[in-house]
């Protein structure tokens, strides 16, 4: 799928409510009141936890015309049982993403998990099967807690402290304790926010949870990528500073002592991730650019601390790692210009093996069967979302074990994106996805620019899901940019908007809109943009910068003030994020993300803006939207604003997702498709 943050994932309605501090929009209908308009027959009906300012009733012909496009459900594989016969699968049937048992390749799924709050993971005891560990959190909030499930009753026991942040980190290599890193949350703080954290890592027995054991207390928010020696004597794990820098630690279980393995060389950075031990714990593979611009596979020998490369001849970041339970074969995955390859090792040898045939479009190997003899597989392409597929390695023969539910639409001349290049200001090389619309569109095309968040994601191949509206029936070309800053070209690309670069990513925006102008099949005159968390900074930034060369914008969970998001955002994140946007401590650069922020620049936003938040968002806290939409509400053009009381980063929630859905719509047919 489109490898960026999917912030359309759900349907949703709303309560006709005012905002304080947004007094100065009109309401969608004076005549009437919020409910009788929400009632009536020719609207679409609202839901509860959303709540709209100044945006008009959504008329039900936009949502009968768009229902098709409304409803793609992937079924993604997430762990199997131990019989190597049996796997969990993700999967949508109401309205959150819920996890299934599945016996049998196309057979019927089963449910497991039944929630209003989506569950994305789980795993299965590793011997028996036993009990299933999943993850949950309330609201979109993150603080995530987790859970044992006995089977086959389902009764469900909390493993974790609801006032920390827990993420699972897998089973040992004995498989009778799990690992779980815990985070402390600013709520449980004096004040409301936090100076310092620590990750706190702690061996859990899943059937007796009050016998766990705390390993270590660890600095800072981090770490991950923990993984155990055979033995079960250390840890090998990674303490991530930056997209640019990341250590490498071992971690003795008993004493909770860590050395630094891997870290910055004097003045150096280096970025490492996806460690794990090879099977005779002589050494470790990971991936790492200290080489190069790209992240390559490695293997390091622990006695003689030196490097093997394992994909030296391939000039792109690899991009994840595979490891069967034997530490016997491996799979690494390469993003090859936004596209994915997969290769195939032999973990023993370090030599690469021949990669059997995969299914067609973008494929993420998930997991050897227990045996090692099958790969897990999803796939998604251009044509539908996710479904899971095994190869059997040895014989190369691929088995689909999931079909996609597509509502009935016939996806097969959905248009796979096209990749276009551009010079920037500065004459920097800079890529985006283009898809663009059947050819019985005639004439210029509108087009929507849709920015990635991270800022080091990336857009990348594969199904678009509900965008698949705008394009196919509303004839909108999409561009999704991968402008300075995001990952997948080089370490010199990603770190080029950090601290006072920040703006040369929204000159690259900049660059794309001169380079639209050039194009006969696209209208420079009818151009939106929009995005998410960072995208949706950026969706501001374009707004204010380039005002008069746009039709609308939208702002999805963004960041309208540095300085305010960096002093509210969760401590857990706060100096990751110092890292690649300045430190708002220093005066100077106070001053330069204060200057540079949309809500200073809000009075040149003259065109209409629709923003979009989570009020449960951990990341970029609400107030950023409240600020923003009650600044641009005194330049007196259109704002629409939608919250969501059961929502974080992003809308996760189809009800919701939906409603917002309708509300994009209508707000391109209103200020984007004109003349």
């Amino acid at each position: 799928m489109i490898n960026r943050r999917d912030f359309m994932m759900g349907t949703g309605a709303v309560t006709l409510t005012w905002l304080p501090g947004c007094a100065t929009v009109a309401a969608p209908d004076a005549t009437k009141t919020p409910v009788a308009a929400a009632v009536s027959a020719s609207f679409v009906k609202p839901v509860s936890s959303l709540t709209l300012v100044g945006v008009p009733p959504i008329e039900q012909a936009i949502a009968d015309r768009v229902v098709k496009y409304s409803d793609f459900r992937g079924k993604a594989f997430r762990g199997w049982h131990p019989n190597g016969r049996s796997m969990l699968v993700n999967y949508r049937e109401k309205n959150t993403a819920q996890m299934w048992t599945l016996d049998q390749p196309m057979g019927e799924l089963r449910t497991l998990t039944d929630y209003a709050e989506p569950v994305r993971g789980a795993s299965y005891e590793r011997k028996d099967g036993k009990y299933v560990i999943f993850a949950r959190d309330a609201g979109g909030s993150e603080a995530t807690q987790i859970y044992r499930m006995d089977l086959p009753g389902k009764a469900v026991t909390q493993l974790t402290d609801s006032s920390m942040r827990h993420e699972w980190q897998g089973f040992n290599r004995a498989e009778n304790r799990c690992l779980v890193s815990s985070t402390q949350l600013d709520k449980t703080a004096a004040g409301g926010t936090r100076k310092e954290v620590t990750t706190e890592l702690t061996l859990i027995d899943p059937m007796n949870p009050g016998s766990s054991k705390l390993i270590a207390s660890l600095p800072g928010g981090g770490w991950g990528d923990f993984d155990f020696s055979g033995d079960d004597a250390m840890i090998v794990c990674q303490n991530y500073k930056s997209a640019n820098e990341s250590e490498i630690y071992l971690l003795n279980v008993t004493e909770g002592k860590r050395t630094l393995l891997l870290g910055a060389v004097g003045s150096k950075a280096v970025s490492y991730s996806d460690v794990a031990f090879a099977g005779d714990d002589r050494g470790v593979f990971l991936t790492t650019d200290g080489d190069g611009e790209f992240k390559q596979l490695q293997y390091y020998d622990l006695a003689t601390r030196q490097f093997t490369s394992l994909s030296a001849d391939i000039p792109w970041d690899v991009s994840g790692l595979v490891l069967s339970r034997d530490r016997s074969r491996a799979v690494f995955t390469v993003n090859e210009d936004g596209r994915s390859r997969s290769y195939l090792l032999d973990a023993v040898s370090r030599k690469r093996l021949p990669m059997p045939a995969l299914p067609k479009g973008e494929v993420s190997p998930a997991a050897f069967s227990p045996d090692g003899k099958f790969l897990a597989l999803i796939a998604g392409s251009a044509q539908g979302p996710a479904e899971t597929w095994t190869l059997e390695v040895a014989t190369g023969r691929l088995t689909q074990w999931t079909q996609a539910f597509k509502n009935g639409l016939d996806t097969s001349g959905f248009k796979e994106s096209q990749i276009i290049r551009y010079k920037s200001f500065d004459g920097l090389s800079v890529s985006a996805l283009m898809v663009l619309p059947p050819d019985r569109f005639k004439g210029p095309r509108p087009v929507l620019i849709d920015i990635h968040g991270g800022p080091e994601g990336q857009s990348t191949s594969g199904f678009m899901g509900r965008e698949n509206y705008l394009v196919n029936e509303l004839g909108i070309a999409l561009l999704l940019p991968n402008v300075r800053g995001s990952s997948g070209y080089g370490k010199t690309f990603i770190a080029l908007d950090n601290g006072y670069k920040r703006e040369d990513s929204v000159k690259d925006i900049g660059a794309l809109l001169d380079w639209i102008a050039t194009q006969p099949q696209l209208d420079a005159k009818r151009v939106a943009v929009e995005g998410g968390s960072y995208g949706g900074y950026m969706s501001l930034a374009v707004a204010t910068t380039y005002n008069d060369r746009i039709r609308c914008s939208i702002d999805i969970v963004g960041i309208s003030n540095f300085v305010t998001f960096l002093e509210k955002t969760e401590s857990y994140r706060r100096d990751l994020r110092r890292v690649e946007y300045g430190d708002e401590r220093d005066p100077a650069m106070r001053r330069f993300l204060n200057e540079i922020s949309p809500l200073t620049n809000a009075h040149k936003i003259k065109k209409p803006l629709m923003v979009v938040q989570g009020r449960n968002d951990p990341r970029v806290p609400w107030q950023e939207a409240d600020q923003i939409v009650a600044a641009v509400n005194k330049n007196n053009v259109p704002v629409w604003y939608v919250t969501a009381e059961n929502e974080g980063h992003g809308f996760a929630k189809k009800d919701n997702a939906d409603y917002l859905f309708y509300m994009r719509i209508k707000f391109f047919e209103a200020y984007l498709l004109g003349a």
